[in-house]
């Protein structure tokens, strides 16, 4: 990840901890986007973000997502790669990776990571201004009240046909990556107490298959105007 970017995720949490938020209604305006294996959740994230930019050009947008773990392992100074492991692995580690962690000196518990991580998504959802793909940010942050928290579906085939394109695979691999995928999404879900995607969270929930990605980021658009996620900020930020 650019440095350019560590050092806005940097300067956005520094920021945001240094406010008090009496009521969840100063925070925000965030958006959070949770999705099926194969909507392409980043492709519209990153359209969604241009769409809001152009609205005013002294508000940015940004688009978070694997960055959450980078900012969550530069504040715990461990490698980004054991603080993905410890929300990917389906499994418990086996004993010899124990043995290896107690060995490592920068070795941080579990719940440590899996508590910075959150507090990381959380500091962000609040400063706002982002739209945090995946993540458990729509649990994390629905008490916000200036949120749109969206969930992307579509058919299987489309999916298939997506990650067939996009990771140049046929369709057995494409399936086989999806299962992958779900199981570690769930595997993340579990790790932060979660068991479900908690659906009731969600404010919209647009197929993919349905409707092509500017007439998404037009779905959007109408939604955080009638949800009013920006009103509190329109000396900031106004739809015309």
């Amino acid at each position: 990840m650019g440095n350019s970017l560590m050092n806005y995720l940097n300067s956005r949490l520094k920021e945001a901890k240094t406010h008090e938020y009496g009521n969840m209604s100063e925070a925000g305006p965030v958006i959070t986007i949770s999705r099926e294996v194969g909507c392409n959740g980043l492709v519209l994230a990153r359209l969604i973000a241009e769409r809001l930019n152009k609205k005013h050009a002294k508000d940015s947008w940004s688009v978070l997502s694997k960055e959450i773990f980078y900012e969550s392992a530069r504040e715990l100074d461990l490698d980004p790669e054991m603080v993905r492991r410890t929300f990917k692995k389906t499994d418990r580690y086996v004993f010899e990776e124990i043995l290896k962690a107690f060995r490592e000196k920068r070795y941080k518990s579990e719940e440590t990571i899996i508590k910075t991580v959150k507090e990381v998504v959380r500091t962000l959802a609040i400063d706002g201004h982002c739209i945090i793909v995946g993540r458990a940010s729509h649990i994390i942050a629905s008490d916000i009240k200036n949120a749109l928290h969206i969930r992307l579906t579509a058919p299987l085939g489309y999916r298939i046909n997506t990650i067939m394109t996009n990771n140049k695979l046929n369709r057995n691999e494409a399936i086989a990556f999806i299962e992958k995928v779900e199981k570690e999404r769930a595997a993340f879900r579990k790790t932060l107490r979660e068991s479900s995607l908690r659906e009731e969270f969600f404010d919209l929930t647009i197929n993919r298959g349905s409707f092509t990605n500017e007439q998404a980021v037009n779905l959007v658009e109408f939604a955080v105007e009638e949800k009013g996620i920006l009103h509190k900020f329109s000396h900031k930020m106004a739809f015309h």
